[in-house]
């Protein structure tokens, strides 16, 4: 269960991210409100797995994701570029977050 809910923290660190980007310095009101319920909801997440977790994995896993989400949002709306090289890199970045969960 713990895994799941840090997948889950580990997206919503993503949709935070991209909200605060969004929030134009939070003077865009909608996108400031979802700003703080993501990363409540994620900080909540990330608390809850840390108690079964140790926190250098759950940690890494949780920014690796939130990081991975964030990089390929930006490459699918056109605000990143995409090339092989950051398409490897994130694959090697999510094979090590697996990895991480596999050897745990």
């Amino acid at each position: 269960m713990a895994w799941l809910v840090l997948i889950a923290s580990g997206a919503m660190e993503s949709v935070w991210a991209i909200a605060l980007d969004r929030s134009e310095g939070f003077t865009a009101p909608l996108p400031t409100i979802i700003f703080f319920a993501a990363l409540a909801l994620s900080m909540a997440g990330l608390s809850f797995a840390l108690r079964t977790l140790p926190v250098g994995t759950a940690y890494a896993v949780w920014v690796g994701i939130g990081a991975a989400l964030t990089v390929i949002y930006g490459m699918v709306t056109g605000s990143e570029p995409v090339s092989f090289a950051r398409i490897a890199l994130l694959t090697g970045l999510v094979g090590c977050i697996a990895g991480l969960k596999l050897i745990g």
